[in-house]
């Protein structure tokens, strides 16, 4: 299986194997069972392998819920990005309003506190700041702060 990026406009395009799926890994149903399905152990193998492919020439920026921790622990620079549940589901709630899906949002905060509580537990690659993770809190900031924010902070590094 070969997961692959391609930039276009303002979206970033998933393909897995030549077939794109960047809606269908958004949906409902993948974010209902993505905690589930990233606990077993084989399907974080080949995830973790899939992701350092990709940042193997380096000059990338990745998230995930162990990016820093356990994909790449020796990276130039980790952000551990949080926001409070309700922020973080009423981002998702107003992006699948956009895409015209009928979702209520306190279903939504429910289930991102579930999915936290869950992969904060999990035994295998378990959601956590790394050590040496620099916390940037977005609840209070918009896209375009966060983004000002992170490319401050990676010029920092660089200096």
């Amino acid at each position: 299986m070969i997961i692959e990026f391609k930039p276009e406009a303002s979206v970033n395009r998933v393909f897995v194997d030549g077939t794109e799926v960047t809606d269908a890994i958004r949906s409902s149903q993948v974010t209902a069972n993505v905690s589930r399905v990233a606990a077993i152990g084989e399907v974080r193998q080949a995830m973790v392998a899939q992701q350092r492919r990709m940042g193997e020439s380096g000059g990338v920026l990745m998230d995930g819920r162990d990016i820093g921790t356990v994909v790449f622990p020796n990276a130039q620079l980790k952000i551990f990005l949080t926001a409070s549940v309700e922020e973080r589901a009423l981002r998702r709630y107003k992006e699948l309003v956009a895409k015209g899906q009928q979702v209520d949002l306190a279903q939504l905060q429910e289930d991102i506190a579930s999915r936290d509580k869950q992969d904060s537990e999990r035994a295998i690659s378990p959601l956590r700041q790394a050590e040496d993770a620099l916390l940037l809190d977005t609840s209070d900031m918009n896209i375009e702060q966060v983004t000002a924010r992170i490319l401050q902070l990676v010029e920092e590094r660089a200096q």
